[in-house]
């Protein structure tokens, strides 16, 4: 049971700091922030910002809930990873240190899963 606690706990804070402190903002002002969001990967800076708001915002509420938890985190994954080695690849630590924060408890859920305070366990009893 501390286990389950500990996880739920980590998806709750992880979840809810990614959500208001990063995708939230990006989701009402996308407007404002697509004509000169990066595009690192050449599929547009409107498409890559969609992409990061879906984790941001959408990924990060299924990783609260915990429902779909091991798919809901390859978004956010792929999104620090992005953030980390492409858009701050030559920046100092301190630029990258964030996001690599941030990708540890989305990594770590990827393996452990939701635990047993989640919709995941509920979702999966027969």
């Amino acid at each position: 049971m501390r286990r389950d606690i500990g996880l739920l706990i980590l998806r709750a804070a992880t979840g809810l700091m990614m959500l208001v402190g990063h995708g939230w903002s990006k989701l009402v002002n996308f407007g404002q922030i697509a004509p000169s969001f990066p595009n690192p990967f050449g599929i547009g800076g409107s498409a890559t910002l969609a992409f990061v708001i879906f984790a941001e915002v959408f990924c990060a509420i299924a990783v609260i809930a915990g429902i779909f938890t091991r798919y809901a985190v390859i978004p956010l994954i792929i999104t620090m990873l992005g953030a980390a080695l492409v858009i701050h690849g030559v920046d100092p630590w301190s630029k990258k240190e964030m996001s690599l924060l941030f990708l540890v408890p989305f990594v770590t859920l990827f393996f452990t899963g939701a635990g047993d305070l989640s919709v995941d366990k509920f979702r999966t009893k027969a």
